[in-house]
């Protein structure tokens, strides 16, 4: 039988690698893989449907499912999870000593849809009781001027969102105090380079991030893996199949991090780490399907709608391919 050739476009995670070396490979594929940065494989895939299977932003992947316009389905391989505690950088002069007190605030995000700014918000929202609409919210690029939304937004009219001047950027306005604060999934230079005047919210992320996880059982799922839907569509069993082999990378993966003999992370404690990891999470701390991370799933998926992005609250099988639901009970 002839194999199917599939282009393949993701980030160069361990957790993937096997796929991009050909250790692993997809069933019934040929497989032209790309790696590029997660920001890429989204507008390319969102905007002009380049790869038959990319790396997906969850948000927007929620967003245009919702809408009815997106031209991928996903598999539940969740090839990026994030604690997201570390992502809100405030200015030190406005009163800000506790997650509360940024009801009120100005905050600037690079987009309102990406998906660490939806789990920021969802968690002050849940946690410290500081809504959506208790905030304005002010966008634009980082680094760069003239960011904007990747996928057109209707939100409801209590939900203050207004860009940046064109000229300006998040960073240049945090450091001049003109935002009392910045979220988002990468930190802006002016915290980076030790600018007067700016911190973390959170002083010990890691141990806000571990306390979380304790209390809420959630680590949090950034981006899946799609199929474009007509390609998935016209081959039933492809689905699977990239499942299968994506979950097979990680196995993969994970064995190396166990080894003890030689190290395949240039840190010296990596084993040691894991172990602390798997003793606070479990085994299969990176989890990959449905039911093994529908709790997770369902708490986005309330955020995503709550913070006036999706019209209706979808469910966890609305995102992905009905028949890798399936894949676990085989």
């Amino acid at each position: 039988m002839t194999k199917l050739s599939v282009s393949l476009s993701c980030c160069d995670y361990d957790r993937c690698r096997a796929i991009f070396d050909g250790r692993v490979t997809i069933e019934g594929c040929d497989v032209y893989p790309t790696a590029l940065e997660p920001e890429e494989c989204f507008h390319r895939a969102f905007k002009h449907q380049e790869f038959d299977i990319s790396e997906l932003s969850l948000s927007s992947h929620t967003l245009t499912s919702a809408q009815g316009t997106n031209a991928y389905v996903a598999v539940p391989a969740f090839v990026s999870r994030l604690f997201r505690h570390s992502g809100i950088y405030v200015r030190t002069d406005r009163g800000i000593e506790r997650p509360e007190d940024l009801s009120g605030k100005t905050i600037g995000l690079p987009e309102y849809q990406i998906t660490a700014n939806v789990w920021i918000r969802g968690i002050l929202s849940d946690e410290y009781g500081v809504g959506v609409s208790d905030v304005h919210w002010r966008s634009g690029g980082i680094e760069e001027p003239g960011r904007s939304e990747r996928a057109p937004l209707d939100l409801p009219g209590n939900i203050d969102l207004q860009p940046i001047p064109a000229d300006q950027t998040l960073s240049q306005m945090l450091e001049a105090g003109e935002l009392d604060a910045v979220i988002g999934a990468r930190a802006p230079s002016c915290f980076d380079r030790g600018a007067e005047g700016i911190a973390r919210l959170f002083p010990d992320v890691q141990a806000a991030e571990q306390n979380y996880y304790e209390r809420t059982n959630i680590f949090p799922i950034m981006h899946v893996i799609g199929i474009r839907r007509n390609l998935a569509e016209q081959h039933p069993w492809l689905a699977v199949s990239v499942l299968k082999a994506f979950t097979e990378a990680k196995r993969l993966a994970m064995e190396d991090l166990s080894q003890i003999g030689h190290l395949y992370v240039s840190l010296p404690w990596a084993v040691a780490e894991k172990d602390r990891v798997m003793a606070l999470m479990g085994n299969d701390y990176w989890s990959y399907g449905i039911e093994e991370n529908r709790h997770v799933l369902e708490v986005f998926l309330r955020y995503h709608h709550e913070q006036g992005l999706s019209k209706q609250m979808l469910t966890p099988e609305a995102l992905f391919a009905p028949s890798t639901s399936e894949l676990t009970k085989v």
